[in-house]
C-alpha cells in the first residue's frame, strides 16, 4: 500500500495525474490549441484575400492592384492598406479602354480609305469632269483640294459686346 504524506490532502481533483501516467487533460487542450489555431490562421488569411475575391470579376490592372495592396497589409500589418484594397474592390472602374480602341481602328480605317483614294489618283479615265451638285445633296466627303482647311479657333466678337478680351 501507498503511504502518503502527511502534508497530502485525501482527495484531489481529477484532472491532476499520478506520478508516471498520462496526463489527458494537457493532451485534450494541446489539440485544442492547435486546431484553434490553426482555424484562426485560415480565418484571418480568408479576411485578408476578401478584397481579392470581391473585385475577381474586375479589370486585369484593377485586380492587380488590390492584390498588391492586400499582400502589403498582410506582412505589414498596417490595416489602411487593406481597407484601400476593400474600398478599390468595391468601386466598378469604367471602361475606358474599348472606347479609345473603337475611335483608333475608325481612325485607322479612315486613314486606309483616304491612302486607297490618293493612291488612284483623280479619274481613271484621264478626263476631268467637273460636275456641281444640287443645292440639297448631303456635301461630299473628300477633300476637293489638297490645300489644308482651316478652321477659326476663336469666334468673332458679337459687335455690341464689350466684355471680351480684346487681342492684339
Amino acid at each position: 500500500m501507498e503511504e502518503s504524506h502527511p502534508a497530502a490532502v485525501d482527495h484531489l481533483p481529477p484532472f491532476i495525474t499520478a506520478p508516471g501516467q498520462t496526463d489527458v487533460l494537457f493532451t485534450v487542450m494541446l489539440v485544442f490549441v492547435l486546431l484553434m489555431v490553426f482555424l484562426v490562421g485560415i480565418l484571418y488569411l480568408r479576411l485578408h484575400a476578401l478584397p481579392e475575391h470581391m473585385a475577381h470579376g474586375a479589370s486585369k490592372g484593377q485586380l492587380q492592384i488590390i492584390g498588391v495592396l492586400c499582400l502589403i497589409a498582410l506582412f505589414t500589418h498596417n490595416h489602411l492598406f487593406w481597407i484601400a484594397a476593400l474600398l478599390l474592390a468595391m468601386v466598378e472602374f469604367p471602361d475606358f479602354a474599348s472606347p479609345v480602341k473603337s475611335i483608333a481602328r475608325s481612325l485607322a480605317r479612315i486613314a486606309r480609305r483616304d491612302e486607297r483614294a490618293d493612291t488612284r489618283g483623280p479619274q481613271q479615265s484621264g478626263a476631268t469632269t467637273t460636275s456641281e451638285s444640287p443645292p440639297n445633296a448631303p456635301p461630299s466627303r473628300a477633300p476637293r483640294s489638297n490645300e489644308p482647311q482651316w478652321v477659326q479657333l476663336e469666334a468673332p466678337p458679337f459687335p455690341g459686346d464689350d466684355k471680351i478680351e480684346r487681342r492684339g
